[in-house]
């Protein structure tokens, strides 16, 4: 795209409103969108210019040294990443940028410390290094899959330049309306250039990012855009078609939605959630699907009364728990920076209140996901080994058994820990509770007879 002095002085305005991150990334990007009411053109270089800064911020701030101002980032970010030569950013240059981005373009990014050539900040790969994303490396050779391991400078630094790379856009075929292969096919004619996710058998990969808000199978409810990692964790529910099952951090709604299409539409479905904006979102969402079995429900916390009439009545719970987020830094790359270690202490205070609470609606046989969009060990398994700590009722599930009931190849271990390097998804963790009978004290002293028997 040519550069002119209005596009230029276009993504300086953005970038100055954006970059102190005061709130999340895309919230701002669209509110200055709307102030600002410009082309698309203009509009795809902002957005662009703006996430791949954000994506490469430690090394242009490296780069730019003393001067690291929106104008300097992005002349930077454009030569270094951007694709643009000296030649086409010259009539936008002042004196001596020229000289200065020609150095930019020399820097050895290979001897530059780790966290600039993971674009990863210091306190993360600290806690990386103490024991990261289980599975880091290749599934099959791990010893320790599912358990804390800590993570090699080698395994940060793929991990951290996979997370650099743009994610892909997944499409999830509602199944209540309609198939894969015939979504599939009708977009193949269109000319998108599409193709079956390997693991998600509802799930379809976009190259490219088009615009999908006005296509027909979006307005009639046939597809929603949904990170194939996040439908796998549908299949790691399983609800059946008569169960009641509750979302317990609905959100907008996305994977309540699935839930909603393996049910048929039968059974009943409660979408959960604090916020009211975000059950909001789900209302067109959910005129487009067709279900009739999904109720959405404001909640005021986790023990509110709607969630205690309901204790030990459910078959099925999804708790997509709030998390740290930075499984999703392909997305969202302004997450490692309003992240810190405090702020994950405090997320992990109520990701194992928030499970504790959730467990309660389980009733005998039944089944809970508890999942997250985190690398790190302290919001995964280790809420989860805490739990099962005090919680003799539950039991956890091998993940890979039930996907493989389901014909999904995919094996990480006792728990799914997907990897963007690995798996070409966003970074999930997920464990699969059940809960049994617990163990009572007539139940062991039987026991004890039968062994001296």
């Amino acid at each position: 795209m040519l550069l002119t002095e209005y596009r230029f002085d276009l993504v300086i305005q953005a970038l100055r409103s954006i970059l102190p991150l005061a709130h999340p990334a895309d919230a701002l990007l669209r509110q200055f969108f709307q102030q600002e009411r410009i082309g698309s053109n203009e509009r795809a270089l902002v957005a662009e210019t703006v996430f791949g800064v954000l994506r490469h911020r430690l090394f242009l701030e490296h780069a730019c040294s003393m001067q690291t101002t929106p104008r300097r980032m992005a002349l930077a970010y454009w030569t270094r990443f951007g694709g643009y030569n000296l030649r086409e950013l010259t009539p936008l240059l002042k004196r001596d940028e020229e000289k200065w981005l020609g150095q930019i373009k020399g820097i050895n990014i290979d001897e530059l410390p780790l966290s600039v050539q993971a674009e990863l900040p210091d306190w993360l790969i600290e806690k990386l290094r103490e024991g990261g994303a289980a599975g880091s490396g290749h599934p099959a050779a791990s010893p320790l899959r599912g358990l804390r391991s800590a993570m090699t400078d080698d395994a940060i630094l793929t991990l951290g330049r996979s997370m650099q790379q743009p994610a892909a856009l997944d499409l999830r075929v509602n199944t209540l309306l309609a198939n894969r292969d015939e979504v599939l096919q009708s977009m193949q004619a269109e000319g998108f250039d599409v193709q079956a996710t390997p693991y998600s058998p509802i799930g379809i990969r976009l190259k490219g990012k088009p615009s999908l808000t006005r296509h027909p199978l979006f307005l009639t409810g046939k597809f929603e855009v949904q990170d194939e990692g996040s439908q796998l964790l549908g299949f790691l529910l399983a609800p059946k078609r008569n169960d009641m099952v509750v979302d317990f951090c609905a959100g907008a709604g996305g994977k309540a939605l699935m839930l909603g299409a393996m049910m048929r539409s039968q059974g009943r479905l409660y979408a959960f959630d604090v916020s009211e904006k975000r059950l909001a979102n789900l209302k067109p969402r959910l005129k487009r699907s067709g279900l009739s079995n999904l109720h959405p429900q404001l909640i005021a916390h986790e023990n509110d009364n709607k969630i205690k009439r309901l204790a030990g009545k459910i078959d099925r719970v999804l708790v997509d728990a709030p998390c740290s987020g930075l499984g999703t830094l392909r997305r969202n790359p302004d997450m490692k920076f309003r992240q810190s270690a405090q702020s994950v202490i405090e997320l992990t205070r109520k990701q194992a209140s928030i499970l504790a609470a959730a467990s309660k609606l389980v009733k005998p046989g039944g089944r809970l996901v508890y999942a997250t969009c985190s690398l790190l060990h302290e919001e995964n398994r280790a809420i989860i080994d805490d739990f099962l700590s005090s919680h003799a009722d539950f039991i956890l599930r091998p993940a890979a058994e039930i996907l493989a009931q389901q014909l999904i190849p995919l094996d990480t271990g006792e728990c799914l820990q997907l990897l963007p390097q690995l798996h070409g998804t966003d970074a999930f963790f997920a464990a699969v509770l059940e809960r049994v009978k617990p163990i009572t004290q007539d139940d062991a002293a039987t026991a004890t007879l039968s062994q001296e028997e």
